[in-house]
């Protein structure tokens, strides 16, 4: 299907959209930029505004201006009002397929976000920063440059993380804190009931993983911690 494009929304140059993308009014992307197929961006979205360095370039990107490493973002995503996504200022800023990301969100320069992941009202997501596959941080997350969150992780409401965070995590908190582990988020991926414990005592304890396990768990696992 073709892209739906609001006539107030603003399509710099270097932008390649995919289709059936639809893009909300007063919108703003600037290249360089590559959006796949089937993402819902809505109101004020901005994608691709220079990095937030104070000694960085600064070129004004809807007047065809470009100096950066750009966004890519994949298929399926919903990007609520106002989300702003800046460009790679030393790589490319990247989102995965299938993200929610709501509203008044920030994710900063040369992060890498992957597929699956929810990030809630508020969030802010420094540079250099890297989110798991399904990692989900709650409202008014506030996220150190340079920190990993692992994949499958649940981070509380109004948490500040200055560390990484495993996979499947929990954490809450001004520094986050351990809380113990997502078993629900386990358990939704796949992982039997009853596989959940040694799950947990692999990340905990470094336990071998129990066999049994969905091939595409337990390679998230594996990756996870290496």
């Amino acid at each position: 299907m073709a892209n739906r494009i609001h006539p107030t929304a603003v399509i710099g140059d270097g932008v390649e959209l995919g289709d059936d993308n639809v893009i909300g009014p007063y919108t703003v992307i600037i290249g360089p930029a590559v959006i796949g197929d089937g993402n819902w961006l809505g109101p004020r979205v901005d994608i691709g505004q220079p990095a937030d360095y104070r000694g960085g370039p600064h070129p004004v990107g809807w007047a065809g201006e470009r100096d950066g490493g750009g966004v890519v973002i994949g298929s399926g995503n919903v990007f609520k009002e106002s989300v702003s996504i800046t460009q790679g200022m030393f790589g490319t800023t990247t989102v995965g397929d299938d993200c929610y990301v709501m509203g008044r969100s920030w994710i900063a320069h040369d992060c890498v976000v992957e597929s699956g992941v929810t990030i809630t009202s508020g969030v802010q997501v420094a540079g250099h920063c890297r989110i798991g596959a399904g990692a989900n941080l709650g409202l008014g997350t506030v996220v150190h440059q340079r920190t990993s969150i692992g994949p499958g992780a649940m981070v509380g409401m109004g948490s500040v993380v200055i560390r990484p965070v495993g996979a499947f995590a929990k954490v809450v908190g001004n520094p986050s804190r351990s809380i113990g582990f997502n078993t629900v988020g386990l358990e939704r991926r796949g992982c039997p009931a009853d596989l959940v414990a040694g799950v947990v005592a692999h990340l905990e304890h470094g336990e071998p993983l129990p066999e049994g396990l969905p091939s595409d768990l337990a390679t998230l696992l594996v990756g996870a911690q290496t």
